[in-house]
């Protein structure tokens, strides 16, 4: 008896085996909580991977300088184990999400890269970092969130195929020592951070973080499953084409009578033939005493196959000169958009100004050849350069 184990040590065993037993799920030091799975974890680094990809774009245009956000990195954490690691004061601008998808989430960046987009917002260098926060930087860095993450609100909206909006961000300094002023996170509970690696320029080399609860992560990788799903639904394959019955061969009796053909272009040499012997046959004096043999049948019209042609009816010579000019170079333009000002508007003109367009954040941009406008596109990023996706071709009768 004195080998057994005791109650409690059976208990501390089961505990044990328990706790070690969560495959390809993303946890932390407190296991009564949701979990993210692999799955779940690839979907939110995808979804932050299109958006910041965005937002990227959106942030070069109020700033006139490089900005490269890269690959996410998607964890679990707590705010006491963010506390460890992020000890100094930030900057964090709530985003609420009011249609399409209801949450919150909350972006943080150090105070000094705020400081450094403000300058850069009203036109400076973006070198002037000294003093301490003020409202201009919180308002300048909350309408640069506004627009950054309206644009990727714009290409959520297209991936979730449903309308997405936001209200406008709030922004305000944070610790990490105390708790979250508007009581988003609990101390002890989990949280999904994103970590992206933001560069923008020769400035800032450094980090933004997004901030999510467990349940609207879930949620928007629910979103994204469902959307892929009708997608998946909605094509229809193409029902399998019915075969044509055969044509039917008209039937033909053994009667000398003959039947002309109509006019019709010059028939093959294979079908002249027999028309020949069939009129030569039946005048060898036979009168009635000759049946025409089964082989021998009244003539049949036969005319060519005409298809319908949808070359575009150029001639070899127009072909031929046509390929002369194919490798003359065209001015592929892309254009954001336009508006108009006064003179005296224009002569005020400064370093930081800022013009107005006619377009909203996220409108497809017009694609020029020669000045003439021949498509619409979307922004995106290649490597280190801007680049464009063909979204829409405008047909010719449009082009005028």
């Amino acid at each position: 008896m004195g080998d057994m184990l005791t109650q409690a040590e059976i208990d501390a065993l089961l505990n044990g085996t328990s706790s070690s037993e969560e495959p390809d799920e993303a946890t932390g030091s407190n296991s009564n909580t949701e979990t993210l799975t692999s799955q779940e974890i690839d979907a939110l680094g995808e979804i932050g991977n299109i958006s910041m990809g965005t937002s990227a774009t959106t942030l070069f245009t109020l700033l006139s300088q490089k900005v490269t956000i890269t690959t996410p990195n998607v964890t679990l954490s707590t705010w006491e184990e963010l506390s460890k690691s992020y000890s100094s004061q930030y900057v964090a601008v709530k985003v609420e999400y009011t249609d399409g998808l209801i949450g919150s989430n909350l972006l943080i960046l150090k105070q000094d890269d705020v400081k450094i987009i403000t300058d850069l917002m009203m036109g400076g260098e973006g070198v002037k970092i000294e003093g301490d926060l003020t409202d201009l930087h919180l308002s300048a860095i909350s309408e640069a969130m506004n627009q950054m993450i309206g644009s990727s609100a714009t290409s959520m909206s297209s991936m979730f195929s449903k309308r997405i909006d936001i209200s406008p961000p709030k922004a305000y300094t944070v610790s990490f020592d105390s708790s979250d002023p508007y009581g988003e996170f609990r101390p002890d509970e989990y949280l999904v951070k994103i970590a992206f690696k933001m560069v923008v320029g020769n400035l800032i080399d450094s980090e933004i973080m997004q901030l999510l609860p467990i349940k609207f992560a879930k949620e928007l990788v629910s979103s994204l499953l469902n959307s892929t799903e009708d997608k998946r639904d909605s094509a229809i394959p193409e029902p399998p084409r019915t075969p044509e019955p055969p044509q039917q061969v008209p039937s033909f009796s053994n009667q000398n009578s003959y039947i002309e053909p109509p006019v019709q272009p010059v028939m093959q040499p294979q079908m002249q033939q027999p028309v020949m012997q069939q009129q030569a046959m039946p005048n060898f004096g036979f009168d009635g005493g000759y049946q025409e043999p089964q082989r021998q049948r009244s003539p049949v019209s036969v005319q060519p196959v005409q298809f319908q042609a949808f070359d575009d009816g150029l001639s070899a010579t127009e072909k031929k000169n046509i390929s002369l000019i194919m490798d003359l170079p065209l001015q592929v333009t892309v254009e954001l958009g336009r508006t108009q000002k006064l003179i005296k508007d224009i002569l005020e003109f400064g370093s930081g100004s800022v013009i107005e367009l006619d377009k909203l954040a996220g409108e497809p941009v017009d694609i020029l050849v020669n000045g003439k406008a021949i498509a619409k596109g979307e922004v995106v990023v290649i490597d280190e350069s801007f680049g464009v996706r063909i979204t829409d071709i405008i047909h010719p009768s449009k082009r005028l």
